[in-house]
């Protein structure tokens, strides 16, 4: 019949075949059917296939761990792979050792909680904290006690780290819109972490200039959002904190932190642009580790919104090897952060703990 592709056998309509081929209606019927099947990449998948999660080729429910089972808990499973994830907080409340620990967390294979990846650190406002990051890439074994050694040894973490600067919101859009895509689509990345969010659009628009700050600030968000979606990568944002006014206001919402002197910076605008919002809270005191010997100030990380989480919050520490959940109740928080957690109820104990 002259037929000579799996083209033109696909493309042909079953009469036009039997006219062709002089085939019987049944086994035109088998001949599309065996070359769609050769030619198909994937098999078919099914909602239910996706919802039972039996699909592994699609990562169902999958998401990227904080590297810590307390904080991976609290956010059930970690950061997830789609949409916008804030961090928000005051100065040293410890956002970055969140955004340099994903970046080490993404880069082991998808059965300890990465991605198989390297992870793009864009910087907005300081220098890259290169020798806080070598220290992290040489306590991963403390950190992570429960994975191989040899799995640990064998990852070249610093070659999988790609590291930006913009001094202005045009190199920060040039940034995201250029570059940032050719590294998604090599396979060299599958994280993004911006440090910070809100430094440039504060120090670019006056007080007057909200309507043009927020038209380059939903560019800049539908920018990540398309990165996020069509690349299934994880997106986390580092945002500073504006200090709430005394008095009511009926323009102002406070996302239910009714008793945080801080909220996230940007207002609305950027807030309607983020899936998962983080608060993270520095503590006064110090809490140890009880192993290592080594104290931290107490950090509570709050979920604010999300639409897979409930509202709850979790105590945690930045110690040499990272940043690490504490357990129910910390024992050695000093007696007087103690007594003031469980006053305010921030170590989220239940009734008879």
């Amino acid at each position: 019949a002259n037929v000579k592709s799996a083209r033109k056998i696909l493309s042909l309509s079953g009469p036009d075949l039997q006219r062709l081929t002089h085939l019987s209606k049944s086994d035109v019927q088998h001949l599309h059917t065996a070359v769609a099947i050769s030619y198909r990449r994937h098999s078919p998948v099914t909602a239910l296939q996706v919802h039972r999660g039996e699909c592994p080729s699609l990562e169902p429910g999958h998401k990227l761990s904080l590297a810590c089972p307390v904080l991976d808990a609290l956010l059930r499973g970690g950061v997830p792979l789609s949409g916008i994830t804030e961090l928000a907080g005051e100065s040293s409340a410890g956002k970055t050792q969140f955004g340099l620990q994903l970046c080490l967390s993404v880069q082991y294979p998808l059965a300890y909680g990465g991605l198989n990846s390297g992870a793009v650190y864009i910087c907005t406002e300081d220098s890259f904290p290169i020798k806080r990051l070598r220290q992290l890439i040489t306590q991963q074994a403390r950190l992570r006690p429960e994975l191989p050694q040899a799995l640990i040894r064998s990852i070249r973490f610093s070659d999988n780290i790609y590291i930006e600067h913009a001094a202005d919101l045009g190199a920060l859009q040039a940034c995201v819109s250029q570059r940032v895509p050719i590294l998604l689509s090599r396979g060299l990345v599958r994280l993004v972490v911006v440090d910070s969010v809100a430094a440039l659009f504060r120090s670019e628009f006056q007080a007057d200039e909200g309507i043009e700050r927020a038209r380059h600030m939903l560019a800049f968000a539908a920018t990540l959002h398309r990165l996020s979606h069509n690349y299934s990568t994880p997106v986390l944002c580092i945002n500073q904190v504006t200090e709430v006014m005394d008095g009511p206001d009926p323009a102002h919402c406070n996302f239910g932190l009714v008793d945080n002197k801080v909220l996230p910076a940007l207002g609305m605008a950027w807030a309607n642009q983020v899936m998962v919002r983080l608060m993270l809270l520095r503590l006064p005191g110090c809490v140890g580790t009880g192993e290592q010997g080594g104290t931290s100030a107490p950090r509570r990380l709050e979920v604010v919104f999300a639409p897979h989480l409930p509202r709850a919050s979790c105590l945690c520490g930045v110690w040499e090897e990272g940043v690490r959940g504490l357990p129910n109740r910390p024992r050695s928080v000093t007696n007087s952060v103690t007594k003031r957690l469980e006053t305010t109820g921030e170590l989220g104990l239940n009734d008879g703990t």
